[in-house]
């Protein structure tokens, strides 16, 4: 189960609200400077494939493929002073760069 944190959430409604989105698509494709990088994506419709997951509100589709890596995982919102984005804290990731943006699982 992948679970958003409060703070997120609360980003997350105001966001939808003005896109008009129901969901969002969290995912993970090959690339960055650890293997692999996270992806976060507004999204109207669940479509055909993968898994729904909902917390705290925020109604949350995987698909198959990052499932696997994105078990347990948490995403989240940071402020700082650039004024701050989400992220993902996943226990499976075994590294991870320096932006926080990449992660490799060997």
């Amino acid at each position: 189960m992948i679970t958003v944190t409060p703070k997120a959430a609360e980003r997350l409604r105001e966001m939808m609200a003005e896109e008009k989105k129901n969901f969002l698509r969290v995912y993970v494709q090959g690339g960055g400077c650890s293997g692999f990088q996270y992806g976060l994506m507004l999204d109207e419709g669940p479509g055909s494939e993968g898994e729904l997951f909902d917390s705290n509100g925020i109604k949350l589709l995987v698909d198959p493929i990052s499932i696997s890596y994105l078990k347990d995982a948490e995403v989240d919102f940071e402020e700082n002073s650039t004024g701050g984005g989400f992220t993902i804290k996943n226990p499976n990731a075994k590294s991870t760069c320096g932006c926080g943006s990449s992660f490799n699982t060997e």
